[in-house]
């Protein structure tokens, strides 16, 4: 067999269904040289690969940035007007931000105050907070707290409540919470009896379910307007994010 494998013909050879067809039917030997050609070219230019996997982790970006798109097209219903999520910022502004979150989570901590910082700063972006309580059973009680006292004080409470949650770091238990009621003179005993009602329960497991949908597995997770983000960002890729979004 003659040599083959110029860096031209390599390039056809992988790119080609045909050729790549052809390949099946060398003998053994001429298998091995072609082997060896492709090994020898690939050691003497190893930024090929390195060119290849950029390449292949474009088109995989690229995939999930469409198919998140159509997954929030599919279920922007769901995702922006529920009817029962807590909405900020300005209810009628011109761009909608939604955040998954977790009360325990480390890096919806972090992003609170960026999230503040835009929403309070910009003025005119309508806020969606979906509780997503994944880390564990405090998580769960820190989202059943919550989600009752918008019930029993309204969004006035919940917004109170919700703040000083992303700034607790003391262990969650139903008597920490109850103080923590009362600290804003809310009806902490009215709260906390409502934490396990059907309706905190059915709130929790439709955004789960949602969740689920969208292929979400860590908080905190964003849906700008037609896009979702996932993963924590910094309050200037947010306003980018949002000054493009307006064009």
């Amino acid at each position: 067999m003659k040599k083959l494998i110029a860096p031209a013909f390599l390039a056809m050879t992988l790119g080609s269904p045909a050729l790549a067809m052809d390949l099946t039917e060398l003998t053994d030997a001429e298998r091995a040289q072609f082997r060896a050609e492709v090994r020898a070219f690939l050691m003497e230019n190893p930024e090929v690969i390195m060119e290849a996997v950029g390449q292949l982790q474009q088109r995989e970006a690229e995939a999930q940035a469409q198919a998140d798109f159509s997954l929030v097209s599919d279920n922007s219903e769901a995702i922006f007007n529920d009817g029962y999520s807590y909405v900020g910022g300005n209810p009628d502004g011109d761009i909608t931000i939604v955040e998954f979150m977790d009360y325990r989570c480390g890096y919806c901590k972090k992003a609170f105050t960026e999230v503040e910082k835009l929403v309070n700063g910009d003025g005119n972006i309508r806020f969606v907070v979906k509780e997503l309580p994944i880390l564990g059973e405090q998580s769960v009680v820190a989202s059943r707290f919550a989600i009752a006292t918008k019930i029993v004080a309204g969004d006035e409470g919940y917004k109170s409540v919700h703040d000083a949650l992303m700034s607790f770091n003391s262990d969650i238990t139903p008597t920490t919470l109850k103080r923590l009621a009362e600290s804003f003179d809310l009806d902490g005993d009215a709260i906390v009896e409502k934490m396990d009602s059907a309706e905190v329960t059915a709130e929790i497991e439709q955004t789960r379910a949602l969740a689920q949908t969208l292929a979400i597995s860590g908080t905190p997770t964003f849906v700008m307007e037609d896009e979702l983000l996932r993963g924590y960002l910094p309050y200037d890729q947010m306003k980018a994010i949002v000054d493009e979004k307006r064009g």
